[in-house]
């Protein structure tokens, strides 16, 4: 069946598509039982800044970056973990936080010899891109955070902000196994939900990319919500620019206000009007121009309109 699947197809497509733009596939074991898998440039050009995009919850790391890559490539020395259960990467070892992913992430970094970066990181890679900033300050230059609810407190769910009323119903929606949850997925995750998907593809894309390590990604869903505080969050110190689907149901705008109010004068929020939770897909070429913006022209201060003061377009 493997050789009908079409997820499977598409993912060959995704590798074929990163190694064109100048990526090669890296595995690394960081000898602790942990193997973490990379995508790194080819050629690591010493005159060019250093750029990680980190994954959210989902497939793998190619196929929430594809669109990103080539066209980054060209000013940036770009790497692409897979975090830890997902990919090829993988930890015998207990720890769940994104804290421990954030080491990792470094860990495997610094094997390539890389010592400074900027990170973006998607939804809960951007829990791992701000405990990157927050572990190593003198490391990350700039962050770019997509969706990410790192402000989030365990008493939101209960209070009704989020659409999931707790973590074990947070975690049959993200973690689909029927294709009627991974619809419920698609609706909440977009703003314009494709519709008529068969069911046949549906299970596919469960059957290739969901069921795998399937305990250990609950595991990392529920460590991200225990005894979660916003007292408890550190303040970064890098540049941050946060960039929030206007209609995300995943993490509503609200947990990208708090996060500005909480760092201050280091973050910019824009949000990006008519997309939901999975910008990356509904509005690539916004998230590119902002990506490009923030990161290569340090100099210039953001354009009025392009924060939360004032609704970015498109």
């Amino acid at each position: 069946m493997a050789n009908l699947s079409l997820t499977a197809m598409l993912n060959r497509c995704f590798r074929y598509s990163f190694s064109k733009a100048g990526l090669r596939s890296s595995t690394m074991d960081l000898g602790d039982g942990t193997v973490m898998h990379i995508w790194v440039p080819k050629v690591h050009i010493k005159s060019k800044p250093t750029l990680i995009l980190i994954h959210g919850i989902g497939a793998n790391a190619m196929w929430q970056w594809n669109d990103f890559v080539s066209p980054l490539m060209s000013r940036f020395n770009v790497y692409v973990p897979d975090l830890l259960f997902f990919g090829d990467s993988y930890t015998s070892r207990p720890e769940r936080s994104e804290q421990f992913q954030a080491q990792c992430v470094m860990r495997v970094m610094e094997a390539h010899g890389v010592t400074v970066m900027n990170v973006v990181g998607i939804s809960y890679g951007g829990f791992v891109g701000y405990s990157l900033a927050a572990q190593f300050k003198e490391r990350v230059e700039k962050l770019v955070l997509c969706c990410a609810g790192v402000c989030l407190e365990d008493k939101d769910m209960e209070e009704g902000m989020l659409q999931v009323k707790s973590v074990d119903e947070a975690v049959s929606i993200l973690l689909p196994q029927t294709p009627q949850k991974m619809r419920e997925l698609m609706k909440i995750s977009f703003y314009k939900p494709r519709k008529g998907v068969p069911t046949c593809f549906l299970n596919d894309f469960i059957r290739e990319m969901c069921s795998e390590h399937l305990q250990e990604r609950k595991e990392l869903i529920q460590a991200l919500h225990k005894d979660r505080k916003v007292s408890n969050l550190p303040k970064i110190i890098q540049p941050t620019l946060l960039i929030w689907g206007e209609h995300d149901q995943i993490f509503p705008l609200e947990l990208g206000h708090r996060l500005e109010r909480h760092l201050g004068d280091n973050a910019k929020l824009v949000m990006i009007k008519n997309a939901g939770h999975a910008i990356n897909v509904e509005k690539p070429k916004v998230l590119l121009k902002h990506f490009k913006y923030f990161l290569i022209d340090t100099f210039r201060p953001m354009e009025p309109g392009n924060h939360s003061n004032g609704c970015k377009t498109d």
